[in-house]
């Protein structure tokens, strides 16, 4: 006959700690949350692309665009786009909760509450655009308003009703280089009516590549995309031609800014360079809409490493893309001046 065996202390201690169940990470700060809220990331590549607007405005002026004036109208830019990515928050709460890359954000959870992150994102957008309006000039008030109401107002509900949000989309999203122009010229010029282009051109491959990574988790808060269009083959197919078309189209856009006589020829080198580059990631990523990639069953599988990974690729490759094309306007602008 087995007796029990009594648990010694050690094992009493081994035993509860096998039955206590792993803690749970405690909850984001608020500091956290507002980063979050105001989409930091975002956020800081809004003010790249207006620092370049206003560095080539400036030299286009002939003054230093290291100046006191700088730093305001980045400022203001800031605050705007952050009330912008409160407001687009407080929008989406509840689709968001149903994502997994979006479920932890602070307005989904509930940390920060509905009134909260309107007040705070009204305040930000009204204040900052009345503060661009007083530090730069009221073009660049206005502009950076209106691109906040097309951003919040009309690209973000459109996203629960039509794949045409995507195209209204890139217009607020090619906005910050042309508002960054205004902030240091005063008004709207062929220069900076081609930063705005880049911008424009450069987000369809750049939002195709997210879509298609992400259309599981865009498809279950019910977003209209072409990537989360039912029929998966043709949401493949239609997906890689628009970023084909655009990164395509991104090659003479790129280099506008150089006919403009804004540039020099260094630039126009390093711009059909990075075009090229950029065309060739995509057309990676387009081969999973034809031949055996577009038939293999793999297709509707999300994390299928053949079909994300294309995409992945030419999500890094469009973060790396933009910034370089930048610096080399900045470094080859006309105008420059030495310091």
């Amino acid at each position: 006959m087995l007796k029990a065996v009594p648990l010694t202390a050690t094992s009493q201690n081994q035993a509860q700690t096998l039955a206590t169940p792993a803690a749970t990470p405690p909850p984001p700060g608020l500091l956290a949350d507002y980063a979050t809220l105001f989409k930091v990331r975002v956020t800081t590549m809004v003010l790249i692309t207006s620092a370049a607007g206003f560095y080539l405005g400036s030299l286009r002026s002939g003054i230093s665009p290291f100046n006191v004036g700088a730093v305001k109208a980045l400022a203001g830019i800031a605050v705007v786009t952050c009330g912008a990515s409160a407001l687009n928050q407080a929008l989406e709460r509840k689709h968001d909760r149903l994502m997994r890359r979006t479920a932890d954000r602070p307005m989904a959870t509930g940390r920060i509450g509905l009134a909260h992150g309107l007040l705070v994102g009204f305040l930000a957008v009204i204040l900052g655009s009345i503060y661009l309006a007083h530090a730069t000039n009221l073009l660049t008030g206005t502009l950076t308003l209106l691109t906040a109401v097309g951003y919040v107002a009309i690209y973000t509900p459109l996203k629960q009703v039509s794949t045409i949000n995507t195209f209204i989309g890139a217009f607020p999203g090619a906005m910050p280089p042309l508002i960054g122009w205004t902030a240091a010229r005063g008004l709207i010029e062929w220069p900076g009516v081609a930063l705005f282009a880049i911008l424009f051109v450069w987000q369809f491959p750049h939002f195709m590549a997210i879509g298609w990574m992400y259309r599981e988790d865009y498809a279950r808060a019910g977003i209209r995309i072409t990537p989360t269009i039912r029929n998966t083959r043709y949401a493949v197919r239609s997906t890689v031609v628009q970023a084909l078309f655009y990164a395509a189209l991104m090659l003479p856009v790129s280099l506008w800014p150089y006919t403009l006589g804004t540039t020099g020829v260094v630039y126009a080198v390093a711009a059909a360079i990075l075009s090229l580059g950029y065309l060739w990631c995509t057309i990676r990523f387009a081969r999973i809409g034809f031949g055996e990639a577009a038939r293999s069953p793999l297709l509707h599988d999300a994390d299928a490493p053949s079909h994300r990974q294309p995409a992945r690729d030419l999500l890094h490759a469009s973060i790396v893309y933009l910034p370089l094309l930048l610096a080399a306007m900045m470094l080859d602008a006309r105008g420059r001046l030495l310091f």
